[in-house]
């Protein structure tokens, strides 16, 4: 038998749907060792191999653009369409070149999260194609004016020749799919234990007084650090390399960690609405603290997600942005729903992964 050959195209949008989708190759890889991940991506090889502990082949390639953004919060419309009709013109020869690489590779299954112009790849190469994802990007560009509508029926029509779609919680209808599969939470497992990582980070302050500042791949401008310096009796940690040097802030340099190894030492997640953070923290039944964001479809849907199965606390921008933080003195609210969210989203895509090899 010849070996198992996997490509999984990821959206070149932040950091979140390179995690969730690394997070479910992983899973892969360690059930059925014998396939061969091919992870077409333009994210780091490092933010991969943090996920991912075999060997894979990084083909850094971009099939979509998501949303032009200068941070995790501010969005260049004009930008993304323009981006957005160059893709399309090349469509010709993006399909020809990664059809022939398809081909030559021998791969025999497509898993996207959520490029639009992978599932014409299989299409074209004679494979299936299996999407996985909580939107589509049409369901994003479809509030953005009439410029949009154009390019987001020509990702319908793509989306539509895709064979299977895994719809992962939180999620938009999804319409432009014909097969859906209904899934759970995926994402990232912490690999140290507590105590371990209070001993090598130093960390003294109790559970319930630490907090995880985490913006994405991309960041977030003006964070109000200066609000730490209230709450000396808090132990924050961060990921921002940008970052001030406050007696009560850690910053995490070492890239062998993730925002997800250090979630269990916390009581809280400060984050900008996100599926890949908040589907960890659920995991962890870790409380959220977020933003609302108007211009961003998906938002909505994540904030009723984690206010159903997650302790919340829901601000405004103002109150991020401008506010004291005092949100950190008041408990978080209790989730609305009382029955749990199932967490074996990684190991539903990965089996039926290795059923379609084996």
């Amino acid at each position: 038998m010849p070996r198992p050959i996997l490509y999984i195209a990821i959206t070149n949008h932040g950091f979140g749907h390179t995690t969730r989708a690394a997070a479910v190759a992983a899973t892969i890889q360690k059930l059925y060792p014998d396939v061969l991940l091919i992870i077409v991506t333009t994210a780091p090889r490092w933010l991969l191999e943090s996920y991912i502990e075999g060997d894979f082949i990084y083909r850094p390639r971009s099939f979509d653009i998501g949303v032009v953004q200068a941070d995790s919060l501010t969005m260049d419309k004009a930008a993304t369409l323009e981006k957005l009709q160059e893709i399309k013109a090349k469509q010709r020869s993006l399909v020809a070149s990664e059809v022939n690489f398809i081909r030559q590779n021998r791969v025999s299954l497509i898993l996207a999260d959520i490029p639009p112009l992978a599932a014409v790849f299989a299409k074209n190469a004679g494979i299936p194609c299996w999407g996985m994802s909580n939107f589509s990007w049409n369901f994003i560009y479809q509030d953005w004016g009439k410029e949009f509508r154009e390019i987001g029926d020509w990702m319908s029509e793509c989306y539509s020749q895709c064979d299977r779609l895994f719809r992962l919680p939180f999620h938009e209808p999804m319409s432009a799919f014909n097969n859906i599969t209904d899934v759970g939470l995926t994402g990232g497992s912490p690999r140290y234990q507590i105590d371990e990582l209070r001993t090598i980070w130093q960390i003294t302050k109790p559970i319930e007084k630490t907090a995880l500042l985490t913006f994405g791949g991309l960041g977030l401008q003006q964070i109000p650090y200066d609000n730490l310096k209230n709450f000396p009796d808090w132990q924050f940690i961060s990921f921002d390399a940008s970052a001030p040097n406050l007696p009560n802030l850690l910053k995490i340099s070492d890239r062998k960690y993730r925002p997800v190894d250090l979630m269990p030492i916390c009581s809280r997640v400060i984050s900008k609405p996100g599926y890949s953070t908040f589907a960890e923290a659920v995991r962890l039944g870790i409380s959220i603290v977020t933003m609302t964001r108007e211009d961003f479809a998906e938002a909505a849907l994540l904030l009723e997600g984690i206010t159903n199965y997650s302790q919340h606390q829901i601000l405004t921008p103002s109150e991020f942005f401008q506010g004291d933080w005092d949100f950190l003195v008041r408990s978080p609210q209790l989730p609305h729903k009382t029955d749990s969210i199932a967490k074996n989203g990684n190991e539903q895509v990965a089996q039926s992964v290795i059923s379609y090899f084996q």
